[in-house]
């Protein structure tokens, strides 16, 4: 397996990892509510990836890549937020499998 490198100065833009709760409404439904797990850092890529065939099926659309250093327990319906940009973590995986990188596939909600 090939180890990939990633420069450390590339992880410069400061992130809000949050993670959804759903709190009740009191009228029998509930209402997202995001908390911050933490404050990371990390190098944001603009992509375009789309699935729009699938019938009854969700449509993912991928619009950006996320790159973080390694950090457990961040995984899809997450979010990370930079500002007044929300993205929404699609999938996160360790690219090499060293422990040192998380690669976060998101789709920038539009705010």
């Amino acid at each position: 397996m090939r180890v990939q490198f990633i420069d450390p100065g590339a992880f410069r833009t400061e992130l809000s990892l949050q993670h959804a709760a759903l709190v009740p409404d009191g009228a029998g439904g509930y209402t997202e509510s995001w908390s911050e797990t933490a404050t990371v850092f990390g190098f944001i890529e603009p992509v375009r990836a789309s699935a729009p065939f699938g019938a009854g099926q969700r449509h993912e659309e991928v619009t950006h890549r996320i790159t973080l250093r390694f950090r457990p327990g961040v995984g899809g319906g997450m979010r990370l937020v930079r500002a007044t940009r929300a993205f929404t973590i699609l999938t996160a995986h360790d690219p090499d499998e060293t422990g040192r990188y998380l690669v976060c596939l998101a789709k920038e909600k539009q705010t």
